[in-house]
């Protein structure tokens, strides 16, 4: 039986290499990564489902996200 459907914020950040790496704030762990956006949300989609459906079978509390995180930029003087 499923849990239903939720919504994580995902982080897409260029890699040294090529694509991006993905995690997902609220599920710490949950990474994975993807070469386009699309790739990336597809494989972000597949890893979330799969973190989640892991947690509830082990009997452990699904998080979800309340309030999703902020991305803030600050200039430093150097």
């Amino acid at each position: 039986m499923g849990i239903g459907s939720r919504t994580y914020s995902i982080l897409l950040s260029p890699d040294e290499v090529r694509g991006y790496s993905v995690t997902v704030p609220a599920l710490p762990g949950c990474i994975t990564q993807g070469d386009t956006v699309e790739e990336c949300l597809t494989n972000a989609r597949e890893a979330i489902s799969v973190y989640v459906e892991e947690l509830a079978a082990s009997g452990d509390p699904v998080p979800e996200e309340i309030t999703p995180p902020q991305l803030l930029r600050v200039t430093v003087e150097l």
